[in-house]
């Protein structure tokens, strides 16, 4: 919702309640007028038009110019009334105009819809009003016109700051979407060219998949560095995580898991697994060739999370904050950002000599 909707519907019920006090006031003295009719037949079309109007003050779409075109007309015309209906001792003595403190409404109205210039306009408007038609240039109408403004000019300058603060929020907002989204395309740039040297290094596999694998990341470089439309994820059906844990294991990496099938959302499923394929990957590169590693899966009703245990050598404190320092994002984007992203966390643990432990936990819908 915008942050201006409950000003604009404070507006709208402003202008009712001070409908009611308008009515009220000329009733308890609409007998000392030099013609009452007229003040009757008055409200009663201002009463048609606040209740006509009031779905229109109360959002700031359906509040066009004309609108306030029609409401500050209604006010002009109230003011010039009441100097031609009322006595002339009434209006010296201070007697108030047909529409009281309605105009003030109409006041609110402009400062909504055009800022605090807008606001100053119409209560120009109306003090002119006041000075040429309802007892001239006297203290009161003076007093009465200086706190429209003041009060106008305020409410229209907080509304230029709402919509400023409202305008900065959604570009921040887009500008994170936008970071995210980058970020998640970098990592499976990342992890897609240590797949593709990784079968190059190893020299197997076919040259069509080699090269089917280059041309993926080749397309999702340029759009990194174009600023090009991103590819979207796929909302997915549930997928068993299970299955995509199994590829993982070999002589060297075991995966336990659940007997029953572990479901989490596609696109979830599919994340969690990357940041867990990309674990397997730094044992295979930084624990040494007979390192070994365990992969461990709990189905817990609030949450799901995978362990990936190594008896490598593990790495110093400190090592990963170098590492990130120095541009290598393997574990602050490839295994730390997906769980970010998905609403989890990603724990590394290491003592030197004794391996590395990931724990990454992802939490399940509603929980």
């Amino acid at each position: 919702m915008s942050v201006e909707m409950p000003i604009w519907r404070a507006i709208s019920f402003f202008r009712i309640l001070a409908l009611g006090y308008a009515v009220l006031r000329y009733f308890h003295s609409y007998l000392a007028y030099l013609h009452p009719v007229s003040g009757w037949i008055y409200l009663g079309a201002l009463t048609l038009w606040t209740i006509a109007s009031t779905r229109a003050f109360a959002n700031p779409h359906r509040c066009s110019r004309y609108v306030l075109a029609a409401d500050l007309a209604f006010t002009v015309t109230g003011i010039v009334m009441s100097g031609i209906i009322d006595t002339p001792a009434r209006i010296h003595a201070g007697a108030l105009t047909l529409p009281t403190i309605w105009a003030a409404g109409t006041v609110l109205g402009f400062a909504g819809k055009g800022g605090w210039k807008a606001a100053a306009f119409a209560g120009g408007v109306i003090g002119l009003a006041n000075f040429a038609g309802h007892g001239g240039l006297t203290g009161d109408n003076v007093h009465n016109i200086v706190l429209l403004l003041v009060a106008g000019c305020a409410i229209g300058y907080v509304m230029e700051l709402a919509r400023a603060s409202e305008a900065a929020l959604v570009r921040a907002l887009q500008v994170e979407a936008a970071t995210r989204e980058r970020e998640r395309l970098s990592r499976d740039i990342h992890d897609g060219v240590l797949q593709v040297l990784a079968l190059v290094q190893r020299k197997e596999g076919d040259l069509g998949e080699l090269g089917r694998l280059a041309g993926e990341q080749e397309r999702a470089l340029r759009t990194l560095m174009t600023g090009g439309p991103l590819p979207r994820q796929s909302s997915g059906a549930e997928q068993d995580l299970r299955a995509l844990l199994t590829p993982y294991a070999d002589d060297r990496v075991t995966v336990s898991a659940p007997a029953t099938p572990v479901l989490l959302p596609g696109p979830v499923a599919d994340e969690l697994a990357a940041a867990v394929g990309a674990a397997v990957d730094n044992v295979h590169r930084h624990a040494g060739e007979q390192a070994r590693a365990w992969i461990l899966v709990e189905d817990e009703p609030e949450a799901v999370t995978v362990s990936i245990r190594d008896d490598g050598p593990g790495y110093p404190a400190g090592r990963l904050g170098e590492a990130e320092k120095a541009g290598r994002l393997g574990v602050a984007q490839s295994i730390r950002g997906r769980l970010v992203d998905l609403g989890g966390t990603a724990q590394l643990y290491s003592v030197p000599g004794e391996g590395v432990e990931v724990e990454l936990r992802v939490p399940r819908e509603g929980e």
